[in-house]
């Protein structure tokens, strides 16, 4: 099993170069695990006392379970992988099961910025993007998608998005094996992690 780590800023375009790879190789022998769905279940809590947390630091992220669960993946067996509500802002009763692929792609903002996470990687990417495009599409995403509105995710940019970022994300990129510029469509990057997981799956 090969598992991949792919980290970037908010809005940086993970999930398009995440996509990009899965459709460069075979299919079902991949699953993509979100960062996002392993948030710690704040139902416990009320939807105000939600709307204070710092999402976008590593204390927001069950890291612990998420390594778990690749553990599992990579000792053969299934997970329950929880599922996670942006509206709510917790985890919701289901989980998602999921079984052991080929390639694990892990996901997510912080994913390079945990040292004992990053052990458990064989490739480790880190997506680039301009912090002004990264803005506009966190604003597109939120509203639209997260039915925010512009003054809490302009606050939350702010308050944690940026200083998070700043502090935890961007110096992730120096544990990157592979850092790729998402302006627009790299075939180039693309096509260079595509070799690698080849050539490592067949070892």
């Amino acid at each position: 099993m090969l598992i991949i780590g792919i980290a970037g800023g908010t809005g940086c375009g993970k999930t398009t170069v995440v996509n990009q790879i899965v459709n460069e190789l075979p299919e079902n022998e991949v699953v993509v695990i979100s960062q996002d769905s392993y948030y710690n279940d704040l139902s416990h809590m009320t939807k105000e006392e939600r709307n204070a947390v710092n999402f976008d630091h590593p204390n927001s992220i069950d890291f612990d379970l998420l390594m778990e669960h690749l553990k599992q993946l990579k000792s053969g067996k299934s997970i329950e992988i929880p599922v996670y509500s942006f509206v709510e802002e917790t985890r919701l009763p289901q989980t998602q099961k999921t079984e052991p692929k080929n390639v694990v792609i892990v996901e997510g903002i912080l994913v390079l910025a945990n040292p004992e996470l990053r052990k458990l990687f064989d490739i480790k990417i880190f997506v680039h993007a301009d912090s002004d495009e990264r803005l506009i599409r966190r604003l597109q995403r939120d509203i639209k998608e997260r039915g925010h509105d512009l003054e809490k995710v302009l606050h939350r940019y702010q308050t944690a998005v940026k200083p998070m970022h700043n502090q935890f994300i961007e110096p992730s990129k120096e544990f990157a094996d592979i850092i790729i510029p998402n302006n627009h469509y790299n075939t180039v990057a693309v096509d260079i992690v595509r070799t690698i997981v080849n050539q490592k799956l067949l070892n």
